[in-house]
């Protein structure tokens, strides 16, 4: 058996799994453990970031782009807290992202050292990381991480992904012992998990009583690559999909039988299919309330008196939001596979129902069309969006930032292969775009990657954009200006008809707002702003033909307005808000269905 190093053995195990990158800060509580990458046994390529909640970031998107996970590595004390966020992120979409930290060593704990948490108990960061991650270890002898290491690829890998957090005290980097590194293959299960031919026989029997079926697709129905399956079954039946937030992409926007998505910030022919619908199957759906527009009843779902059959990966979505008439726990690829298998040939006569969708659809064209298509300047929301879509090639991958660039790219950007559209969709976290972009480009170099933000999005981790030159991981990133966080400020005025701390202004209340142009072509990335709304297309291919890291500023008015809002909030209005507000919104939470 070698001698290695604590160090040596986790970056050997890293490079023996296959893992393509490594990211992060390599701050003094990681040296002993970085240093092992340079040697040539372990050799992985480290992604310098310029902050360590976007080393988890860059993780994640090249996660959702491939389906296969990398390493984020940073020191102990304010760099493992930085991670925080980019866990949470990642544990709420469930994606898969090994977070490796430092720790204070074994025989310092509790003494208060340099970066040390320790007033409540010593060492107390793995309690923080705790509640963000699927599991965590914090390891203690050398002779613990050939098996430590292989339970943390076992965890991510398995079951429903999502990230877990490796603590190596600084000693145990350092320290060397005889061991045996472990084999994954012969530490993770083969094949996947098949559902029950029971529930599929009830899963049947359900469907072939459908008048108005509808299949609601979310992030796991792109994790288990169902995309195939759905589509069989949404045919062979004839039954429109929808899809959630982290479900675009799963289902091609330009078939007959898309729908649109759901939520609050569906569209408005999503939420009319979805909750007139008398049978739901859900494929890897949570059923979070902006996808289900807060449970109110028959604004995206109406279950019951809707019949749901549920497939996730995961127990503990089964019947939390809303009751199942057939719950199934399986690998969604495996369990919509079997129910069109199992499904006779001739489905019933759907065809005044396709033609209610088909309409719908031209009416939801016609109201895209008012905004996608403005001419106006400062733009709207959507007419960049309109532009990019159609200077990017079909299988680009289009990367969304939190506020109105979300919702408005999930509404007006179509998309048509799986893992084509990456956006923070349970926590919908700001400065996650832009390093996880870089580690979409960098997970899949041979597709065109744009990244769309707002400027305050895009404020929060603008330093990474850096990544895309010293990566040679083009992005073009387009940055949607309107001088602050306007989605915010629409919530704010919808619910009590003024605003606070949303504005980027000088003191006289004139905006403010950095040149990002010029702070793109400080990064030595080439960069433009539109000046006119003739200019965007051309800008917008220019950028993306160029082949190089790109910036384009798209000014965007502060008051048009962002993406439609076709269902519902559970917004709370305070109590000093009398008008119909607060009639409006008791009447609606008491149509909620979650409790």
């Amino acid at each position: 058996m070698p001698v290695l190093t604590g160090g040596q053995i986790v970056a050997r195990t890293l490079h023996n799994y296959g893992v393509g990158y490594v990211a992060g800060i390599p701050g003094h509580g990681i040296w002993s453990l970085t240093d092992a990458f340079l040697d040539d046994e372990s050799k992985i390529p480290f992604v310098q970031t310029f902050h360590e909640q976007s080393a988890v970031h860059l993780a994640d998107g090249y996660y959702r782009a491939t389906g296969r996970p990398i390493a984020a590595v940073t020191s102990i004390g304010a760099g493992a807290s930085n991670t925080v966020i980019g866990m949470g992120t990642a544990f709420t979409d469930s994606t898969s992202v090994l977070v490796i930290t430092g720790g204070p060593p074994t025989h310092m704990r509790g003494h208060g050292l340099l970066q040390e948490l320790d007033r409540y108990t010593a060492n107390d960061f793995p309690k923080v990381a705790e509640a963000v991650s699927k599991r965590h270890w914090v390891v203690t002898r050398v002779e613990e991480l050939p098996f430590v290491l292989h339970r943390c690829f076992n965890s991510m890998l398995t079951g429903r992904p999502g990230p877990v957090h490796l603590e190596v005290p600084m000693d145990v980097q350092a320290e060397a012992a005889d061991v045996q590194l472990h084999d994954l293959e012969r530490r993770i299960p083969v094949g996947r998990q098949h559902p029950d031919p029971l529930a599929i026989d009830r899963a049947v029997e359900v469907l072939r009583g459908a008048r108005r079926p509808v299949i609601v697709v979310g992030g796991g129905a792109i994790t288990s690559e169902a995309g195939d399956q759905v589509k069989a079954l949404a045919e062979r039946w004839s039954i429109p999909v929808v899809t959630t937030w982290n479900g675009k992409s799963a289902f091609p926007e330009d078939h007959e039988l898309f729908a649109g998505s759901v939520g609050q910030t569906g569209t408005l022919v999503g939420n009319a299919i979805a909750s007139s619908a008398d049978v739901v199957v859900s494929v890897g759906c949570r059923f979070t309330d902006w996808s289900a527009s807060s449970y109110a009843k028959g604004i995206s779902f109406s279950i019951p008196p809707a019949k749901l059959i549920h497939i996730d990966i995961d127990p503990h979505e089964i019947g939390k939001n809303y009751p199942a008439e057939v719950g199934i726990v399986a690998d969604a690829q495996r369990a919509v596979g079997a129910i069109v298998d199992s499904l006779p040939r001739a489905a019933a006569d759907r065809s005044e129902y396709l033609v209610e969708l088909a309409q719908l659809k031209l009416d939801w064209e016609e109201k895209l069309a008012s905004r996608r298509d403005s001419d106006r300047y400062p733009f709207t929301s959507q007419r960049p969006l309109g532009a990019l879509r159609a200077a990017l090639p079909r299988d680009a991958i289009i990367v969304a930032g939190s506020g109105n660039t979300q919702g408005a790219v999930k509404q007006t950007f179509p998309v048509y292969e799986p893992r084509t559209h990456l956006t923070s969709g349970g926590f919908s976290s700001m400065g996650w775009a832009i390093p996880a972009a870089v580690g979409a480009k960098l997970g899949a170099p041979d597709r065109t990657v744009a990244c769309v933000l707002g400027d305050g999005d895009f404020l929060m981790t603008a330093q990474e954009i850096a990544l895309s030159v010293t990566t040679g991981a083009p992005v073009v990133f387009v940055v949607q200006n309107n001088a602050g966080y306007m989605s915010i400020r629409g919530g704010q005025r919808k619910q009590t008809s003024r605003h606070i701390g949303t504005e980027f202004s000088r003191p006289d209340g004139t905006p403010y707002s950095p040149d990002f142009a010029a702070l793109g072509a400080s990064f030595g990335i080439e960069s433009w702003k539109v000046p006119d709304a003739e200019s965007l297309e051309p800008i917008l291919r220019k950028a993306v033909q160029s082949g190089e890291p790109a910036l384009v500023e798209v000014p965007t008015d502060r008051d048009a307005a962002g993406p439609w809002v076709p269902g519902w909030w559970d917004f709370p209005i305070p109590a000093y808000v009398t008008d119909e507000r607060q009639d409006e919104y008791h009447r609606t939470r008491a149509t909620e269905q979650h409790l």
